[in-house]
C-alpha cells in the first residue's frame, strides 16, 4: 500500500478544521488586544497582529518547516534544508511525525498548514505587552527573524521526534512550551531592547 492511500481523510478534514480555528485565534488576538489599548493604538495594534499571517506565513513555507520538521541535522537542535521552499514533498512524511497513533495519515500539506497557524500565532503573542511600543517596519523585520531562528528550532527540539527536548521524553501536546513558553521569552527580550 502505497503512503497517499494510506491518507485518512477524515483525520485530514480534523487537522484542516483546526487549522482553520487556529487561523481564527489571530485575528481574534488582534481584536482582543486592540479593545486592551488606547483608542490611539488600537489600528496599529490590529495591524501588528495581522501582518504576521502574511510574514509569518512566507517564512514557514520558505524555510521554517524544513528547520522545524525536516531530517534532523544537528543533534537535536534543528532539521536540515531539504524541504525548502516545500520542495520534494512527495509523500507524506512519517506518521509518528506528527500525530499520536502510528496508524493516522494526513497529506504533508494539511501537516505544514497547521504548523504553520501556531507559527503565526505565537510571535502574534508578543504585541500584547508592546502596544504603542514599536514601529511597524521593525515589527516586520523582527517577525521574519524570530520565526525562523527561534520559533522553528524550539518546534524541531519538541514536536520532531529527533529533536533533543524529544529525545528526554518531553512532550509538548498543546504548545505550552512552543508557543507560549517562546513568546513569553521573546517579550522578556524586546521589552529589554525597548
Amino acid at each position: 500500500m502505497s503512503a497517499q492511500q494510506a491518507v485518512n481523510s477524515g483525520d485530514t478534514a480534523w487537522v484542516l478544521v483546526c487549522a482553520g480555528l487556529v487561523l481564527f485565534m489571530t485575528p481574534g488576538l488582534a481584536a482582543f488586544y486592540g479593545g486592551m489599548v488606547r483608542t490611539r493604538n488600537v489600528l496599529a495594534m490590529l495591524q501588528q497582529n495581522l501582518i504576521a499571517l502574511g510574514v509569518v506565513s512566507l517564512t514557514w513555507v520558505l524555510v521554517g518547516y524544513t528547520i522545524a520538521f525536516g531530517d534532523d541535522a544537528g543533534s537535536g537542535l534543528f532539521g536540515n534544508l531539504e524541504l525548502f521552499g516545500l520542495t520534494d514533498l512527495k509523500v507524506p512524511p512519517a506518521p509518528n511525525l506528527h500525530v499520536v497513533n502510528g496508524q493516522i495519515t494526513i497529506p504533508t500539506l494539511a501537516f505544514v498548514a497547521f504548523q504553520m497557524m501556531f507559527a503565526v500565532i505565537t510571535p502574534a503573542l508578543v504585541t500584547g505587552a508592546t502596544a504603542g511600543r514599536l514601529r511597524f517596519a521593525g515589527w516586520v523585520v523582527f517577525l521574519a527573524i524570530w520565526s525562523i531562528v527561534v520559533y522553528a528550532p524550539i518546534a524541531h527540539w519538541l514536536w520532531h521526534p529527533g529533536g533533543w527536548l524529544a529525545k528526554f521524553g518531553t512532550q509538548d501536546w498543546a504548545g505550552g512550551l512552543v508557543v507560549h513558553a517562546s513568546a513569553g521569552a521573546a517579550v522578556l527580550a524586546v521589552l529589554l531592547v525597548v
